[in-house]
């Protein structure tokens, strides 16, 4: 059925349907009419008029161009006057006369910029590209084509595509081919980059390109040599929807074809591939199998250009002469076989690329002139350097489905709180590019917590600013303080103070963060059996596989002193940590056995290997034993990772970081080895002197983002291992131990006397995290002073030092950077031998 709908789109495009109504496509609706078909949930690209200009004028005719195509794809193109006619929002604004908007499902999808949406090619194109966000993807790195190869492997093949710009022709041909063919390919666009060099192609060439990439075989016997990554195969011909049609029906033509008759006794290929050529090899009996793998090889080298076909030979059929090995016929011009005697590979090659250049410059002549008006880069596209942020506006206009979540606002907020055990409650900005980013990793929790007793809620800050203010008039006391840094999680439950996240941003922090939060703080253990099972055994289904930190509390009664403060201490530590309670004769024979005295808290980190636990004696208030608990739940030599990052600088101490490199074999592995053993030295002789360090390590291995960050630290990368001294609570400098230099854990304390005692140069300074926006449309304090002109004039330098402090705690809230690693916090900056990016 696909290939029926494909043929028909593609007929339409080239011009198959020559008779037009004389009637205009552009449908003029009236405000009972938009209403209708939006409420049917129909797609509709509608621009309001106000007032007519010479380049609206414009705009609308290339807009009544569009009308014919889009609705090929299900999209209604018309207008509303709105001098005769007043559509609520869109005719009373006038903000909104220079933008055409996209309705989908009932509601406005998207809005479009009159300056993007300029002719019927970026119409198209952009709203096509609008429908299909999540389809077709977008990737900035061969990192990232690298990735969606292996997870397409045996399943979807690949086509990738250059586009010197959105909005042009050959932005549109992709799109209307992805239309089609989205549900049989795994569409990829791209713009310039690094995937262009892997790719082999001319970043600063004006010619769009199209590449496709065989990973749904991408093992078995006629794949070329076992690789990582998937063979690819270029299309040679200019890039327009008719060409790549063609040329991805070819892709799915047999690699090689087996006949059995004359070359001059075989049909031409038929439709759809009846404009390829043909290339005819023989096989004999005796080398039958080597001449298959000969012309597999060559079927790979003329992927696109030629369909290979084997002939036996053994068929008295075959009445080719034994002096010709091979055969071809082109498309076209002449049904003759012509035979030939090939003495190497490269002469079929050759054959057939000077055929392509024939048909490239006859091509050519008939589209020569139309490369300068597409020489126009999107401005805002060609240059954004946050990801997030550029993820962000793209889909500015396509909010994430939140049925999943309910949405607290200040009049059902006590309610919604006091009638749930549990309540994580995300409080976000629209226009804040992480807060879009999260809400969809929010969203997918919500969705896996479904059928749990955790209520998943969302707060818009931007609408309900007394909520977010803790300033709401209800019965109960806003259990939060002021939300100041933006995405912030809060965990709530009645009658108790809230319980802020900490962790990433992401999907399986957040859902194992909830998962622990929902077990009981702390457990109150009655049987051996149950102990057991408290110190060994998963305790819920989803945290399979982790291995969480527990604390034990040990008390003579369940009325003794010391159990009100470790409850409290447990409830904070919810989320983080198991904690359990003995008491009475267990109690007192856990405490015989392990030489404690009650009452006394055993901590099982999970990063120690043996059962012997570390033991606490109870303290004089809740925050005393939280930190004990927390120093003796730390690792003394922790690996760094982005995971755990933040917990870690949330210690304020400063970072004795030793970044190794990785192992290429046994030997290295044992240098590295022996390297984290001498900074366990380094702690351990340091003794008192080191509680102000955090002696660390990084595995760039098993975290790649060091590497820019090491790079970013030092102006350039140094040779490994490398050992910096950063994040000084004192100051922004950054230490280096001397390069080449044995790391002794002697030589180290060495250094870091020199480093106290002022004797060591700082090898740089932290950056001081004063990240402007890129373009004024990143710039949302701007846009909001803009929106309210009044209260941006009365703002007090109070506001300002709040707007400030908002911005600083972003970098608190442990945002995720997109840049590096799918989880990755690490912001990146250009690299600079003074100015250096913080972790």
């Amino acid at each position: 059925m696909w290939m029926c709908v494909a043929v028909f789109l593609l007929w339409m495009r080239s011009g198959g349907c020559t008779e037009k109504a004389n009637t205009s496509d552009l449908i003029e609706y009236t405000a009972a009419d938009f209403y209708e078909k939006l409420h049917s949930g129909k797609m509709m690209f509608i621009y309001f008029e106000h007032q007519v200009s010479p380049t609206i004028s414009l705009f609308l005719v290339e807009l009544e161009k569009s009308a014919e195509a889009l609705q090929d794809y299900g999209v209604l193109v018309g207008k509303v006057d709105c001098n005769k006619e007043l559509v609520h929002t869109y005719c009373t604004d006038e903000k909104v006369l220079n933008t055409a908007f996209l309705f989908r499902g009932g509601r406005e999808f998207l809005g479009f910029d009159l300056d993007t949406v300029f002719d019927v090619n970026s119409i198209v194109s952009e709203v096509l590209f609008a429908i299909l966000r999540e389809e077709v993807k977008y990737v900035h790195t061969d990192a990232d084509l690298l990735a969606m190869e292996k997870a397409s492997r045996g399943k979807k093949d690949l086509v990738l595509g250059f586009v010197r710009s959105l909005g042009t022709q050959e932005h549109r041909s992709m799109m209307e081919t992805a239309y089609v063919y989205g549900s049989k390919y795994q569409f990829i666009l791209i713009t310039g980059g690094p995937v262009l060099k892997h790719l082999g192609a001319d970043e600063l060439s004006h010619s769009s390109q199209v590449w496709f990439l065989h990973c749904r075989l991408h093992s078995g016997p006629r794949i070329p040599a076992v690789s990582e990554r998937c063979p690819v195969t270029r299309m040679r011909k200019p890039l327009s929807t008719l060409s790549l049609h063609t040329f991805l029906q070819v892709m799915e033509a047999p690699l090689v074809s087996e006949v059995y008759e004359d070359p001059s006794s075989v049909q031409p290929p038929p439709f759809p591939y009846q404009q390829t050529p043909q290339l005819f090899l023989f096989a004999h009996p005796a080398t039958e199998h080597l001449d298959r793998e000969t012309a597999t090889t060559l079927a790979w080298r003329l992927r696109g250009l030629a369909l290979l076909v084997l002939v036996h030979r053994q068929n008295p059929a075959v009445k080719t002469p034994q002096e010709y090995n091979a055969a071809y016929r082109l498309p076209g011009k002449s049904s003759d076989v012509k035979y030939l005697t090939l003495h190497d590979l490269d002469e079929v090659l050759e054959l057939f690329t000077d055929q392509e250049k024939e048909d490239e410059d006859e091509e050519g002549e008939e589209t020569e002139g139309t490369e300068e008006e597409d020489q126009e880069e999107d401005a805002h596209f060609g240059e954004l350097d946050d990801e997030i942020a550029a993820s962000v506006y793209e889909k500015r206009g396509d909010l994430p489905d939140v049925d999943s979540i309910t949405q607290l606002t200040s009049e059902n907020f006590d309610t919604v709180v006091a009638q749930s055990g549990l309540t994580v409650a995300l409080f976000y900005l629209k226009w804040d590019a992480v807060s879009m980013a999260f809400l969809s990793s929010f969203i997918e929790v919500a969705e896996r917590l479904e059928d749990s007793a955790v209520q998943m809620s969302a707060v818009d800050c931007g609408e309900w600013t007394d909520l977010c203010s803790a300033q709401t008039g209800g019965s109960l006391p806003i259990p939060f303080q002021p939300i100041t840094a933006f995405p912030t999680v809060l965990v709530l439950r009645p009658q108790e103070p809230a319980q802020h996240y900490g962790g990433m941003l992401g999907t399986e922090e957040l859902h194992r963060f909830i998962t622990m939060s929902s077990q009981a703080s702390p457990t109150l253990l009655s049987t051996p059996q149950e102990v057991t099972s408290f110190l060994q055994e998963v305790p819920h289904p989803d945290l399979t596989g982790y291995k969480p930190n527990r604390v034990l509390g040990l008390f003579k009664t369940q009325t003794d002193s010391g159990v009100s403060l470790f409850t409290e201490a447990a409830k904070s530590l919810r989320g983080e940590v198991l904690t359990g309670v003995l008491t009475d004769e267990l109690a007192e024979k856990w405490a015989a056995e392990h030489r404690v005295t009650l009452p006394a808290v055993f901590v099982f980190p999970n990063w120690r290997t043996h059962t012997r636990p570390a033991t606490l004696s109870i303290t004089a208030s809740v925050e005393e034993l939280l930190s004990h608990i927390k120093s003796a739940l730390l690792h003394p030599l922790p690996e760094l990772t982005v995971e755990n990052l933040p917990s870690f600088l949330s210690l304020g101490k400063a970072l004795l970081l030793l970044f190794v490199g990785e192992e290429e074999d046994d030997i290295g592995r044992r240098q590295n080895q022996a390297l984290v053993e001498e900074m366990k030295g380094v702690v351990e002789l340091g003794a008192w002197r080191m509680e102000r360090y955090l002696a660390c390590w990084i595995h760039l291995g098993r975290t790649p983002a060091g590497m820019s960050v090491l790079g970013s630290y030092l102006g350039s990368m140094p040779p490994l291992p490398a050992l910096v001294l950063t994040h000084l609570p004192s100051g922004d400098e950054i230490y280096q131990f001397p390069p080449n230099t044995p790391v002794t854990a002697p030589s180290v304390l060495q250094w870091l006397q020199g480093v106290e005692d002022g004797k060591e140069s700082p090898a740089g300074t932290l950056g001081d995290d004063s990240w402007p926006p890129a373009h004024d449309f990143y710039d949302f304090l701007k846009v909001m002073d803009m929106q309210e002109p009044d209260s941006a004039q009365q703002q007090t330098p109070a506001d300002e030092d709040y707007v400030d402090e908002d911005e600083g705690n972003e970098e608190g809230n442990n945002a995720e950077d997109e840049t590096m690693d799918s989880s990755s916090r690490f912001p990146t900056q250009e690299n600079n031998a003074n100015i250096h990016s913080e972790l």
